[in-house]
């Protein structure tokens, strides 16, 4: 009996020691090992994608947006009193320089001219046999001057008189079309100063676009333009004029670009984006979604060093062509992030890998 209680308190500090040494004693387990590996992960550095960058010199254009605009409209107007005898154009005509767009009635103009005209041979006649009568000094000098301003009264009354009477004609003043005519018809009365139509010259054409102060110094008279039309034509053109004064609501100049149009294919007052080639500049070409803002609020790129570690680098936006950026300020052979740029700051050690794109482009 003495020896089965010995044997069975033997058991019992046996069974203890060996569940306390399972809390005493350090010893690996399947979920330490689980934790080593998941400690071992967290240490590893974040992939970002990176390119290298090189200065190349950019040609540079300025893209403007704008409209059309005839370089010569005019309104042709009456010029005299009378009835609208006679009108010889509608809107959309073509005339051409010297065309008879409208007759008003003669109202005795040409009358005038005729009087005018036997006024003038009288006075001929009579300076002639003058003349001839002081040269045998039959008459005195002084008959003849007078009759010599008689005489140019004469031609300055005739030439008033078939003024007055081409006032009843009216022509175009140059080759164009008609884009507006009087609203009041034929035999209509049309005083002096009533509208009768107007005229748009279409040859040339200008593109007209406002450029800022910042870059109005880069446009010069006679360069080259290139000039897209809504209508998805296509026309070069040249630089003719570059005002020295800005409009001053928009701070902004007008600038124009005279395209030629002798077919009459573009129309006034369209649509079109003026593209102004300014001069090449030293710039890196990134993507634009490799731009970021600094905790300062500085905008640039960020970089990857030799060392794998993230920098950060100013730049200017020189470009913007839709696809990528061109910037200054990145130094040649710069390695820039541009994928994963958002999650990483400067100091940062990453694990770079090449963007599997060429977009970087000498």
């Amino acid at each position: 009996m003495k020896a089965s209680r010995i044997t069975a308190v033997g058991l019992v500090v046996a069974a203890a020691l060996w569940i306390l040494s399972g809390h005493l004693i350090p010893h690996e387990s399947a979920e330490s090992k689980a934790a080593l590996r998941v400690g071992e992960k967290t240490e590893k550095r974040f992939r970002v994608a990176v390119i290298d960058t090189y200065v190349v010199s950019h040609s540079r254009k300025l893209v403007l947006s704008g409209r059309t605009e005839a370089d010569r409209k005019v309104v042709s107007f009456a010029r005299t009193n009378g009835l609208l005898q006679e009108l010889r154009v509608r809107r959309g005509s073509i005339v051409k320089k010297g065309d008879i767009i409208a007759i008003l009635s003669d109202d005795a103009r040409e009358a005038q001219v005729l009087q005018a005209k036997a006024l003038l041979e009288q006075r001929t006649i009579e300076l002639d046999a003058k003349r001839r009568l002081v040269a045998t000094n039959a008459i005195p000098r002084l008959e003849l001057n007078n009759l010599e301003a008689q005489h140019k009264a004469a031609q300055a009354a005739l030439a008033t008189a078939e003024a007055e009477r081409d006032r009843g004609v009216i022509t175009a003043p140059w080759d164009g079309v008609i884009t507006e005519v009087s609203e009041v018809g034929t035999s209509a009365f049309a005083f002096a100063g009533k509208e009768i139509a107007q005229i748009v010259g279409l040859d040339p054409m200008l593109a007209v676009v406002e450029v800022s102060e910042r870059k109005v110094a880069n446009v010069k008279v006679g360069d080259i333009a290139e000039v897209k039309l809504v209508s998805g034509k296509t026309r070069e053109g040249r630089i003719r004029y570059v005002s020295k004064s800005a409009i001053p609501t928009t701070r902004t100049y007008r600038v124009e670009v005279e395209l030629p149009n002798a077919d009459s294919a573009i129309p006034d007052g369209i649509t079109a984006e003026v593209i102004i080639p300014l001069l090449p500049m030293p710039a890196t070409r990134v993507p634009r979604s490799a731009l970021v803002v600094s905790s300062t609020g500085d905008i640039g790129v960020r970089t990857v060093d030799a060392e794998s570690k993230v920098g950060f680098v100013a730049a200017t936006i020189v470009e913007d062509d839709h696809r990528s950026m061109w910037l200054t300020g990145v130094p040649d052979g710069a390695r820039v992030i541009v994928q994963g740029q958002d999650f990483v700051r400067e100091g940062n050690l990453v694990e770079p890998v090449f963007a599997p794109q060429p977009t970087a482009q000498r």
